[in-house]
């Protein structure tokens, strides 16, 4: 919503943007084709936990890789395996929440 990004970057909400920055980023280092075996293994989702320790739920839709968060809301991977030196990104197209 219009006004979210500069309230979350006012001082007083220092916590609730480390939680929501945190809340898109899981331990480890993983690739689309390895994250694709486990929505398989899933029978159509993994569950994964984040560094802010919510939950996010990976899908296979439409021939890409989905997420919902704890809200129920969706995003898609719309750029995946930007290797770094300390992980992998992958890009989504709108902002996860955590509960």
């Amino acid at each position: 919503p219009a006004g979210t990004v500069e309230t979350l970057l006012k001082p007083e909400n220092k916590a609730t943007l480390t939680s929501v920055l945190t809340y898109h980023v899981v331990p480890g280092k993983y690739n689309a084709k390895e994250l694709l075996k486990w929505i398989k293994k899933g029978a159509g989702n993994a569950e994964l936990t984040t560094v802010q320790g919510g939950k996010i739920w990976l899908m296979e839709k439409d021939g890409g890789i989905w997420l919902k968060d704890e809200k129920g809301g969706m995003a898609k991977v719309t750029i995946a395996d930007v290797n770094q030196s300390n992980g992998v990104i992958h890009v989504i197209d709108t902002v996860v929440m955590p509960k």
